[in-house]
Formats: structure tokens, sequence, C-alpha cells
């Protein structure tokens, strides 16, 4: 069915069109009429016509107008103009616009049988290729999902992944050298940084996936992998072998977008750790960290490269007790890392007694470990003979209760290294903030000027700061202002104007009214109270 709008404003003119379309097409065609340039242009919005014959001269907006005001919504259409007027200019106007012909009246029924036949074939292969398109599209919403699955598990093999990267690139279009992998985690709820129910969210979010993975192209180019436990794996390609200061601000601002997106949406909560940019074959380096990252905020978005974070756990191990382990060493909490390091000790004797030269293997093991999970969340260094005197001791020790104490020793230590770290790592940072807002505050400085100078995303150290602080960003900007006009308030010879500009504010108005809202004076009353 072909829908076709006959706009002329003489009657005789459309009944003859509608005459030889009805009697030589039949039921091919649906035909509509219109008298006036406003009416076709309406007509062609209701009905989105496929061809319209359209005269030059119709009461008010003339048919030129009146095509270059259809063809704004509807891009497909096609016009046939058929004129008494056989003007060049309106002639160079309607090829302009894409007029399949120019017909001068009167005009012989054979031309319009053969111009309608010309105008069909042209809808009709545009139809094929849009369903062909439409086959097309539908195939690859099914088969890329896959492919993208399958270039994840491949790109987190590692060694593996050399033997298919050019075949994955030349099917997903991965043009980059370098990216960066993304965790997308999602549990019932969030206590205390820990999602919940992990288990019972991944079947979940089974039926919830497509609009998850529409959330993440939306926002990244992207490649989705399936869902694995309570978490997506997520690569993102990056022409830079490292990310700019910027690119992680606007990369952790998009991933935030996505989260409070998908809070509304589904009734889940979501964390997002994103990894270091690294070469496409040590993607599970950087898929490891955005998980580090994950775990180790207590907010949603976290990068790897705003926190303290590094070793990962070796296999062999018993996992959930060196997990609970390694939590207490990085919160500096003593007593629960000397717990679980007991619990530790105490299933290696339970359950290989008698293998007294194992035990003290993996206790020096756990010790080495543990130690390099401190030194690496804590941001310490290792030395090549830090550990000098290790195997002396541990093969003098004699009895499981001084291996025991030994052992205990060795991980609280680790564990007051990393609180110590940790201190003087962010109290290093906010000294550099406080440095340098004290030397900006009269300039007009704002969150990311000063997270720039510490490079750390202007989030996390928002967090960070307000933790350290007692107050946000503008809070302590605002008072160090305010104590500057108060000194400077004191010598009566300066103008409250220039106080205003020493003072960081351009506007003297608005600086009054932040100096009363701080102090309780206005400026000019403040210093009336100091003669």
């Amino acid at each position: 069915m072909y829908q076709i709008l006959l706009a002329d404003d003489e009657g005789i003119v459309i009944e003859s069109l509608k005459f030889i379309i009805e009697k030589n097409f039949k039921n091919l065609c649906r035909v509509e009429h219109a008298s006036t340039g406003r009416s076709v242009i309406e007509q062609a919005e209701k009905l989105k016509p496929d061809i319209i014959f359209m005269d030059i001269q119709m009461p008010g907006i003339n048919g030129i107008d009146a095509m270059k005001e259809i063809r704004k919504n509807n891009s497909s259409v096609i016009f046939i103009v058929m004129t008494a007027f056989d003007k060049f200019t309106y002639a160079k106007e309607s090829i302009n616009l894409g007029v399949l012909e120019y017909l001068t009246k009167p005009v012989n029924q054979k031309v319009i049988v053969d111009v309608l036949h010309k105008a069909m074939e042209i809808i009709d292969e545009e139809r094929r290729k849009r369903s062909y398109d439409l086959k097309i599209r539908e195939k690859l919403e099914i088969v890329v999902p896959i492919i993208e699955s399958n270039f994840i598990y491949a790109i987190l093999s590692g060694a593996d992944f050399v033997h298919v990267e050019e075949n994955f690139r030349n099917l997903l279009g991965i043009k980059a050298d370098y990216g960066m992998m993304m965790a997308v985690e999602f549990g019932d709820s969030l206590v205390d940084g820990v999602l919940t129910n992990p288990v019972g969210t991944s079947v979940k979010a089974q039926s919830l996936y497509p609009m998850i993975r529409e959330s993440l192209k939306d926002e990244f180019f992207c490649v989705v992998g399936p869902i694995m436990m309570n978490r997506i794996a997520v690569f993102i390609p990056s022409e830079k072998s490292q990310l700019e200061y910027d690119d992680r601000n606007q990369l952790i601002e998009k991933a935030r977008k996505i989260i409070r997106d998908l809070t509304k949406r589904f009734p889940l909560q979501f964390k997002i750790g994103i990894g270091s940019v690294m070469k496409l074959q040590k993607q599970s380096d950087s898929y490891q960290e955005a998980i580090n990252a994950a775990r180790s905020s207590k907010g949603r978005v976290a990068h790897v490269k705003d926190l303290p974070i590094g070793c990962e756990y070796e296999a062999n191990y018993p996992i959930e007790i060196e997990k609970e382990l390694f939590e207490g060493i990085e919160k500096g909490n003593i007593e629960e890392t000397k717990l679980k390091a007991n619990i530790f000790f105490d299933w290696m004797t339970t359950y290989y007694p008698d293998c007294e030269m194992d035990i003290k293997l993996k206790v020096l093991e756990f010790i080495l470990f543990a130690e390099q999970k401190a030194f690496l969340s804590g941001g310490m260094t290792y030395y090549f003979r830090y550990r000098k005197d290790y195997l002396k001791t541990i093969m003098q020790i004699d009895n499981y209760q001084s291996l025991r104490e030994w052992f205990l020793a060795k991980v609280e230590e680790a564990c007051r290294n990393i609180i110590s770290k940790k201190e003087e790592q962010t109290s290093g940072i906010i000294v550099k903030a406080k440095a340098f807002i004290n030397e900006n505050y009269k300039k007009d400085i704002s969150l990311e000027d000063v997270s720039r100078s510490v490079d750390i995303s202007s989030y996390y150290f928002s967090k960070l700061f307000k933790e350290e602080t007692g107050e946000n960003f503008i809070e302590y900007l605002t008072n160090i202002r305010i104590e500057k006009a108060k000194e400077l308030l004191e010598k009566q010879d300066i103008s409250i104007k220039k106080i205003c500009m020493e003072t960081g504010y351009s506007d003297p108005n608005y600086f009054s009214r932040i100096f009363k809202k701080q102090v309780g004076l206005t400026p000019t009353e403040y210093r009336e109270r100091l003669l």
C-alpha cells in the first residue's frame, strides 16, 4: 500500500489524478488531498505519505515552502511537482529539494502513470533495504552480545588472548591498543560499602541484563561482558596509554550517572570499580584492579588510582580467612587482624598437626603476602633485604605457641604499618590541598582546581577532604577568606571594596552577605566594633 497525497487548489486536477491512480493502480494506493499550503503540511504530518503531487502556486504557503517544511520531518517522501508555471527558478529549487519529476500542466495520463511506477520502484527498493537492515540488526542484537561476552572471557584469560585478538578487533571495531576494565557490581543493598546477597541478585539481574547493557552503551563506547556472579566486566578502549586527570574525572562522572540511572530503574544497588589503562593483553590485571577498587571503597564509584590498593589473593589459600585478615589490615583494625590470623593458624594446626615444616612454610608464605598487601595498600616500598632474618628466626622456633606468637606479631606489624602509611598519605594530601587553598584563596578557585593540584579525582577528593577536616571544600575556603577579611578590616586605611577583592570576591554585595552570614555582622559593622 502506497500513501499518496495530492496538493492542488483546482478540484478538477485532484479528481483527474484520483481517477488515473485508481484506474491504473486499483487497491495499491490510498489517496488523500489538500487544497492549501497549510493543509498539505498538516496532512503530511498526519499521514506520513510516500508520494506527494505538489502544485507550486498554492493558496497561502506556496508549494516550494510547503515542500521545505514537509522535508524537515519526512526525509524519504517523494515529491512530484505538477504545475502550470514553467519557471527556471522553480525547477531549480525543486531539484534542490530532491523532487523526482517537474511536470508542466497539462500532463499526459501515461506520463503520470510512468512517473508513479518510477516512484513506487524507489519506495519498494527502500522498503526492501530497510527490511534487510532490520533483519541484520535483529541478528546483530543476538550475535553481538555473544561476541562481546567471548571477547571479555578471552581478554581476561591473559596469554590466550593473543591468538584471537585480531579477529575480535575486526568483529567489534576496536582500533585502540589500550583500554581499561570496569567492574559493575550489584546487590540487594549497600552496607558499609559491601553489596549484600550477591548470589540472589545475580539471578535477578539476568532479566535486567539487556537494559543494564543498554545504559552502559549509552555512556561509553565499550564491550560489555556477561553477568558473572553479581558482576559485569566492561572493557573501555583508550587511544592513550594513560588517562589524563580530566579524562579520569569525566570517566568517574559517567560511571556515577550510570549508577544513578540504574538505581532509579531497578530494585538493586550498584557499585563500579575502574582499573588502570593497560595494553589489551594486560586487561586481566586492570580487571583485578577494578574489582579491588570496588571492594575497597565505601563509595559507589572508585578508580584504582584514587585508592591505596594493590595485591590480589592467591588461589591456594583459605581465601575467606585471608580476605577478612587483609580487610582488617586495610582498616587498621588490629584486633580483627589478630583474630583472623589466629583462625588461620588454628586451621593449619587442626588439619596438619604433624606437619611442622609445612606449617612454618605456610606461616612464612602468609606473612610475606600479608606484608605485601600491607605495603602495596599503604604505599610502602619493598626493600630487597627487608626479610633477611626471617628464615633464621622461623627455623629456631621449636613449638607451635612460639610460632603463633611470631606470626601474630608480624601481621600486627603489617597492620600498624598500613595504618601509619595511610594516615601519612592522607595527611599529606590534605596538607598539600590546604596549602594550595591558602596560596590561592584570592583567586576564583574551584574544587576541581584543588583536587587537580593533588592529582586526585574531584569526586574522591571531596569525600576525603570532608572526612579529614569535617568541612566540605566550600565551607573551608569561605572560612579562610572570612578570617583573612577580618584581619584586613582591622586596618582602617584599606577600603571594604579592596578587602572584597583581596579575599577572592568580585562582588562587594555578595561579599557582604557571606560575611554577615558567617560573622553575624556586615563588614562595615564589624569594622565599627573594632573602633
